[in-house]
């Protein structure tokens, strides 16, 4: 049968649409920590046992270092009340964490969370990983830059798709096995992103996780805070000031 050349195209463009369409996970909650729930967690990560997080908001901004077993802060670093904290990340023996629109992010000591230096950026600060060899920054657009952690000059930029559509809104980081893991600001869903093309290879669908939580509703009390245990291979989600913390596994795609 003859295919006009202009509907063959069509049909070609739409198979790639179905082939290209992006793989969703369910969830199954392992285990729930207690989280403090006035933290308005905006970063998260797990090193060495200690559960690192970093608040937000003017005024109560902090570092913390955090049982994960009881939720207890173990140590505390305010940050100063004119900034607002945004995501953090290790790297070496530092500490590395953003403000949202201060134009200013801070270097800390990781074991004694004492203040090393600050450094400045252009645009907003929202969040922060690394892969041990750079640094990768969210800044609420469809972009994630890249920093050489020597100077936190960008050194490229990701342009995050899915479907071959911009992502947006791309909120709190973290490296897992290769991928970035994103929470995606005001939405259900982490996105799984290959660093390389910046396509999204992945979503992780927690709809009706907050529920679980004991979260009181309200439109800033969202998903937000994604750890990684390296070691264990144990996957921490929770959200701003959520009373609970949870280590989750994924379902198989659908």
């Amino acid at each position: 049968m003859l295919i006009k050349p202009t509907l063959a195209a069509i049909l070609l463009a739409c198979t790639a649409f179905v082939q290209a369409a992006v793989p969703v996970h369910g969830y199954a909650v392992k285990r729930s920590y207690p989280h403090d729930p006035q933290a308005f967690t905006e970063g998260l990560f797990y090193q060495g046992g200690i559960l690192y997080e970093s608040t937000g908001l003017n005024g109560h901004s902090s570092i913390r270092k955090v049982d994960l077993e009881t939720g207890k802060v173990l140590q505390n670093r305010d940050i100063p009340a004119d900034y607002f904290g945004e995501g953090i990340a290790p790297f070496g023996k530092r500490l590395i964490s953003l403000t949202w629109t201060n134009q200013v992010g801070f270097v800390f000591d990781l074991e004694t969370l004492e203040p090393e230096g600050r450094f400045g950026y252009q645009g907003e600060g929202w969040a922060l990983t690394s892969d041990g060899e750079r640094l990768y920054m969210s800044d609420g657009t469809a972009h994630i830059r890249v920093l050489d952690p020597a100077t936190m000059k960008v050194t490229r930029r990701i342009r995050v798709t899915a479907d071959g559509a911009p992502v947006t809104q791309i909120n709190e980081l973290e490296w897992v096995e290769g991928q970035i893991y994103a929470n995606i600001w005001q939405t259900d869903r982490i996105a799984r992103i290959d660093p390389f093309s910046g396509q999204v290879r992945g979503w992780i669908d927690l709809k009706g996780l907050d529920k679980l939580s004991g979260v009181e509703p309200g439109t800033d009390n969202v998903l937000n805070g994604i750890a990684y245990d390296s070691g264990r291979k144990r996957l921490f989600v929770t959200g701003k000031r959520w009373p609970k913390l949870f280590e989750i596994e994924l379902k198989p795609a659908r």
